[in-house]
């Protein structure tokens, strides 16, 4: 016990050191961390860590996906939904059918194991590929399609790696069966997960405790993931379903407290499993090295350059026709949704980053078959699935901003972020004229005193005019972003002086944490809105 508490905290530590590495870097966190994970793993003397399947699959996987699903808008993944399922569902397939053709065709894999290496890299990571987007501030709805594009596509994957198992072992493969238990396995995952986010907004609404409800959050993924998957689903679909549910109806049904004090905690525990995961991964290079001494070097790099040029070239063949040729046969959709500039599809095409799910299911392949023989060519699976993550992460992870930045895509993310914040500022401007209304009606009402009703009124007038004013024409920043570090400077006299004033005794510890409160809140707040502006 005290060993494995010692190397958890080893583990900790290195992540933070990596995080703040990749921030002196400037490189993304994931590929960082990879990276770390891969040379700290053959120092002597550090401690041999495997990672579970069963851990990412059933602990880690769930409220990753929860979260994705909780963060994302119900309305702009139905109205992504056409692109996000093309991605999700038929580019998973048909790279899966690639990488199983093109290893049997050249390197001799039989069709089912080749269907079960292609169903576990097809899949893009739910993680990484996001977190790269982000920071080359992509146009909005290239991140919707690549956000909704990772909530779901692993259960794709997951599916159909189970039937390409099946296959394996039983040498057996129905693809009418198939496609009718994914069709049953799709709705029955989406009505359950509605129902466990009913549920669990309820219970929440019941607790009236905050500690109480951000608890209850954090079992509404287990929950909604573990039932499905024990019944022979994936529950993927079944959290994806439960995480946009509370996502469209949980804004009105959880309190002040609760969100804030949920946004901290949630965004504390994503990020551990994240960096931790990723680290794992770069640790797991020496236990599969230890576990396939008995494959050709020349054999698996041979395998890892072939499939990871398919999965790659797969995307690019998918995305192109699927953004066109749905058009040209529907001229409902076109007129609906008009083709997007082809530099978006080349990005979409080129954002195909496999992850930690993808070497959590090569683990978790069968030593054996159900005779009792080795199941076929599992170390060489387990190879060029870790290959095919290095190389997608690592290459187009730092590839994709160059590529970006050629084509020009950074400057309409840029105008999107502008036009944004203009309607971030008009929708502030209307609710609070919108408030001003109810103000004076509750006044008159309800014959509030003189002094408390210029009170509210006073606080009504001070947001007013806290809102920004549109930048003037060559002023590159607005009011807002100007006064932000302005705000903070004050906040810091401010409490500079109350760390003062509880050290000559004049004020309680109790009282300085309240003041104090009121402070973070107040500089969060600032914060919060200079984040969301454009510089």
């Amino acid at each position: 016990m005290t060993e494995t508490f010692l190397t958890a905290l080893l583990v900790l530590t290195v992540l933070a050191a990596s995080a703040t590495l990749a921030r002196r870097l400037v490189l993304a966190p994931a590929i960082v961390f990879l990276a770390v994970g891969i040379a700290i793993a053959f120092v002597p003397g550090f401690p041999r860590i495997e990672m579970k399947p069963e851990s990412v699959l059933l602990m880690v996987l769930p409220p990753l996906i929860y979260s994705a699903g909780v963060s994302m808008s119900w309305r702009e993944f139905k109205s992504n939904l056409r692109p996000i399922a093309l991605l999700a569902i038929g580019c998973v397939i048909f790279t899966t059918w690639a990488v199983a053709a093109v290893t049997h065709w050249c390197l001799g894999l039989p069709w089912s194991v080749g269907f079960v290496l292609g169903a576990i890299v097809s899949p893009p990571d739910v993680v990484a590929p996001l977190a790269i987007a982000k920071r080359l501030h992509l146009p909005h709805r290239i991140l919707v399609i690549l956000e909704g594009e990772g909530l779901a596509n692993d259960a794709t994957a997951l599916i159909l790696y189970r039937f390409a198992v099946l296959a394996v072992s039983t040498g057996m493969f129905s693809l009418l069966s198939a496609a009718g238990s994914f069709s049953v396995i799709l709705l029955g995952e989406v009505l359950f997960g509605i129902a466990v986010g009913w549920l669990s907004l309820r219970l929440r609404q019941w607790a009236h405790d905050e500690r109480v409800e951000i608890l209850l959050s954090l079992l509404t993924p287990y929950l909604a993931y573990w039932v499905p998957e024990h019944l022979g689903g994936s529950g993927v679909i079944a959290t994806v379903a439960a995480g946009l549910y509370v996502s469209w109806n949980g804004p009105l049904l959880i309190s002040a407290a609760t969100r804030l004090q949920g946004i901290f905690f949630w965004d504390l525990v994503i990020w551990l499993i994240e960096g931790v995961l990723f680290l794992l991964m770069g640790f797991q290079v020496r236990v599969l090295l230890e576990k396939a001494k008995s494959v050709p070097l020349n054999e698996v790099l041979i395998a890892i350059a072939l499939t990871s040029a398919i999965v790659i070239v797969a995307r690019f063949i998918w995305v192109f026709p699927g953004t066109y040729l749905t058009r040209f046969l529907s001229s409902r959709v076109r007129k609906r949704d008009p083709a997007p500039p082809w530099r978006y599809i080349v990005v979409i095409g080129f954002t195909g980053i496999r992850g930690v799910v993808s070497l959590a299911v090569a683990l978790a392949l069968p030593l054996t078959l159900p005779d009792g023989q080795d199941f076929p060519h599992r170390d060489l699976i387990l190879l060029t699935s870790f290959g095919v993550i290095f190389v997608t992460l690592v290459g187009i992870g730092l590839t994709l901003p160059l590529l970006v930045n050629t084509l020009g895509i950074s400057q309409h993310g840029h105008r999107e972020a502008l036009n944004e914040r203009d309607a971030e500022i008009a929708a502030r401007r209307d609710i609070l004229v919108s408030a001003r209304g109810a103000l004076r009606k509750i006044i008159a009402e309800r014959q509030l005193p003189e002094s408390l009703a210029k009170f509210l009124e006073a606080r009504h007038e001070t947001r007013m005019r806290a809102l920004p004013d549109p930048p003037k024409d060559g002023d590159e920043h607005s009011p807002a972003t100007k006064g932000a570090s302005m705000v903070r400077e004050i906040i810091t006299v401010e409490r500079t002086h109350l760390h003062k004033l509880l050290r000559e005794g004049k004020i309680t510890d109790e009282t300085r944490r309240r003041i104090e409160r009121d402070l973070d809140l107040e500089e969060a707040a600032v914060n919060n809105r200079e984040k969301n502006t454009p510089l």
